[in-house]
């Protein structure tokens, strides 16, 4: 299937429409970092999909024939027009397959439930969430959209924004980009893990350690570009494919040790190649070090399968499975809350994907 299967038809009776939908972040297990235009990724990737850190997002369509494309946003109810540049590049990324919205304008107000620009996939859920606006937007035009072209083809409208965002659609757990464990796998959208999943894993838990709530000094889109003549490119993506080969089935088995090792290599391994490229940068921060030091301490001492992982940012997931999330809750309370800016921390857990609200 290539992108020109997403292209829709144009509409000649453009009508007011409003829509709310909620999509959650996402915490990959299998990292991407490294792409091609048009957001297409060096390797696969594999996510948890949450369920409570979310962002919401309304659209208002208003018809507007004659006249050229236009929106405003808003986020947390606040206009941000510093927020227009990144969204006109979306919007003319996705133009050529919406063509129905140069009728419109639209008004956009958003907002999260977790801190933007701080490690936690917040323009993931974001533009997951505007995509599926303008998907329902879409399926109002033209009510035949089946629910797995709508869900394909937010995905596809999403990854255009953010790339990460493609995985940020359905639930519990989803790839992204085209490998050899999934024949449905694709570089254009994400598709969610299947039955096979062990049920352990499906109501998995996630705490967000809250490091450092501020916004990152190098962004993950810049990050990605530095993966372009980076001195060990090749051997990482080849790294993420074998990483997800093996993955795959320590999960359909439910092997919790093995599920670990992969995935704490993975994160330490992202933060790897932001550490060696030129020029090179640390997101971690000295309290993120001692967090991942004291899982390790604490696991080896309980045998509790607690692991950790890490995005592109200071802040650390701990990913446990839901039997023993009150040994890891108090566990949390005492070690590791100081480590947490103003000792805070988010509890989540693994979700089945976007809704409409």
């Amino acid at each position: 299937m290539d992108s020109k299967h997403f292209i829709s038809r144009n509409s000649n009776s453009p009508i007011a429409f409003n829509t709310k939908w909620e999509a959650p972040s996402n915490i990959a297990l299998i990292k991407y970092w490294g792409k091609t235009e048009p957001q297409i990724p060096k390797n696969p990737s594999l996510s948890f999909t949450l369920s409570s850190s979310v962002t919401t997002t309304a659209v208002t369509f208003t018809p507007n024939p004659g006249a050229t494309f236009s929106f405003e946003f808003a986020f947390e109810g606040v206009l941000k027009p510093d927020f227009h540049p990144k969204l006109n590049v979306f919007f003319n990324r996705i133009k050529p397959y919406i063509p129905w919205i140069d009728s419109y304008s639209l008004k956009i107000e958003s907002r999260n439930s977790f801190p933007h620009s701080s490690g936690i996939a917040s323009s993931a859920s974001a533009m997951a969430a505007l995509s599926l606006c303008l998907l329902d937007m879409e399926k109002t035009l033209f009510p035949e959209l089946d629910p797995t072209y709508f869900n394909q083809k937010a995905s596809f409208l999403a990854r255009l924004g953010s790339g990460s965002a493609a995985r940020s659609i359905e639930g519990p757990l989803c790839f992204w980009g085209k490998n050899s464990c999934r024949k449905d796998s694709s570089d254009l959208y994400s598709t969610p893990f299947g039955p096979s999943l062990n049920p352990i894993f499906s109501t998995y838990q996630d705490s967000i350690l809250l490091v450092d709530k501020g916004s990152k000094q190098v962004s993950s889109t810049q990050g990605h570009q530095l993966m372009h003549n980076h001195p060990f490119a090749e051997k990482r993506f080849i790294q993420a494919n074998q990483n997800l080969s093996k993955l795959v089935p320590l999960m359909e088995a439910g092997d919790l040790e093995g599920f670990i090792e992969i995935v704490e290599s993975e994160a330490l391994s992202l933060h790897a190649m932001m550490m060696t490229s030129l020029p090179y940068f640390i997101l971690m921060q000295p309290q993120t070090l001692s967090i991942i030091q004291k899982v390790w301490d604490f696991r080896k001492t309980t045998q509790t399968p607690l692991c950790f992982t890490l995005d592109a940012g200071a802040n650390v997931h701990l990913l446990y499975p839901k039997h023993t999330r009150e040994n890891v809750a108090a566990f949390i309370e005492a070690e590791l809350a100081d480590f947490c800016q103003n000792r805070q921390y988010l509890i989540d857990a693994v979700g089945s994907g976007a809704k409409k609200v």
